[in-house]
C-alpha cells in the first residue's frame, strides 16, 4: 500500500505519499538525510490509482519509496533523472505551476 497525505491551503495542493513500509523510518547516504515521518506521510492507505487522481490534483507532492515515486515516474509526473536516493530509497519531489 502507498501512504498519502493531503495538505491544502488556499490554491495550494501538497500531496505526501511513501510506500507504508517506510513510514517512520529515516535513510542516510553521502551527508543527505530522508526521514519519512509519520506525522507528515501518514494519512490514508491508497491504491496506485487514488495516488495518480491525488497527483494530477496537487501543485506540490514529496514523494518516497520504490513503489511511490515509480509510479509518479511511469505515469509522467517525474523524470527519472530528477530522482534521489537516499540509503537505497528513491525520493523525488514534483512541482506544477498554476
Amino acid at each position: 500500500m502507498i501512504c498519502l497525505k493531503v495538505y491544502t491551503r488556499g490554491r495550494e495542493r501538497l500531496v505526501a505519499a511513501c510506500d507504508s513500509d517506510i513510514v517512520g523510518k529515516t535513510f542516510r547516504s553521502d551527508g543527505r538525510v530522508l526521514q519519512v515521518s509519520e506525522s507528515f506521510y501518514h494519512g490514508d492507505d491508497v491504491d496506485e490509482e487514488s495516488l495518480v487522481n491525488w497527483l494530477r490534483l496537487a501543485t506540490v507532492a514529496n514523494l518516497s519509496g520504490e513503489r511511490t515515486v515509480g509510479i509518479a515516474v511511469e505515469k509522467g509526473f517525474v523524470d527519472r533523472a530528477c530522482v534521489l536516493e537516499i540509503g537505497g530509497v528513491p525520493h523525488a519531489q514534483m512541482t506544477r505551476m498554476m
